[in-house]
């Protein structure tokens, strides 16, 4: 197993597959850091198959100039926190857990409000009868 960033990276995946399990690394600075270390991105070998220099250039690469793992969560946690401090309408949707960015929340929305409660009263109402 490699380690980059503090994360222990598959060695059976591509090298560029591989280093998307990193947090905050996509399929598109997993190909630029490919190409910044000087590997071909286009058939990019296997992580096993690297030199121990490649991969020391790849660690290099990602620690020196891209925010991951550990700081990238801590910033985005700090976003969030400020935003509720601050008492946005982002910040309450995210106080409350409900959507952030606008989705309806009548149907769906199941992922952010989690499982359904059920509440007394609802269901099928009957006529008033005469």
């Amino acid at each position: 197993m490699v380690r980059i960033a503090g994360v222990d990276v598959p060695d059976r995946k591509k090298a560029h597959v591989a280093l998307r399990s990193i947090y905050g690394i996509g399929p598109v600075l997993a190909t630029q850091i490919l190409v910044k270390a000087d590997i071909d991105p286009v058939m990019p070998p296997r992580m096993n198959e690297l030199s121990e220099a490649q991969v020391d250039r790849i660690r290099e690469i990602v620690d020196r100039e891209y925010i991951s793992e550990g700081d990238l969560r801590r910033e985005v946690g700090q976003n969030i926190r400020r935003l509720i401090e601050i008492g946005s309408y982002r910040g309450l949707r995210h106080r409350r857990g409900l959507p952030v960015h606008g989705q309806r929340t009548r149907t769906n929305a199941r992922t952010r409000k989690g499982p359904r409660r059920t509440v007394a009263g609802r269901g099928r109402r009957t006529g008033g009868k005469k």
